[in-house]
């Protein structure tokens, strides 16, 4: 295994993840538009390293998937963010703050802990990214996704030159 280029990888391989390849787009859009300092990363899904999505994480949180398995694939969804990050800008000790996540969450029609699992995904960005981590976020239910995933997760950074 080669040497990891970045503080940030290196947190990430400490928790057990390997950015993988960004995943293409799924429709009409770019995976990230970069504006002066600030990208902006589309949503994305928890496709697994290879690629694909696990079928555990189709389905709606509180019905077919359960809400730890949710979780992490929130915290899956942010290692895709970040990502897409690297493929834009190179090395992810260049952001200077993640600024947002946006979070979407398939849920049942009852289930209201749609927080609890984008909690997987902000305590992911936080424990790669350190203090540059602590983020705004909006967290919302939604009755589908693409892929029939069970989240979807964007986000908004603050680049160094």
């Amino acid at each position: 295994m080669g040497q990891i280029a970045s503080e940030v990888e290196r947190r990430l391989a400490n928790l057990g993840f390997v950015l993988p390849t960004p995943a293409a787009p799924v429709a009409n859009y770019v995976p990230a538009v970069r504006s002066g300092a600030m990208l902006f990363v589309s949503g994305q899904l928890p496709f697994g390293a290879d690629g694909s999505l696990n079928e555990g994480h189709v389905g709606r949180v509180g019905a077919e998937v359960e809400e730890s398995v949710a979780k992490q694939a929130a915290a899956l969804c942010a290692v895709n963010v970040l990502a897409q990050v690297r493929a834009q800008i190179g090395d992810l000790d260049r952001i200077a703050a993640c600024v947002r996540l946006g979070g979407f969450i398939r849920g049942a029609e009852d289930y209201t802990r749609l927080a609890l699992v984008m909690n997987g995904a902000s305590d992911l960005i936080g424990a790669a990214l350190g203090e540059k981590g602590a983020h705004a976020r909006s967290t919302v239910g939604v009755a589908q996704l693409p892929l029939g995933a069970c989240v979807e997760v964007e986000a908004i950074f603050e680049i160094l030159p």
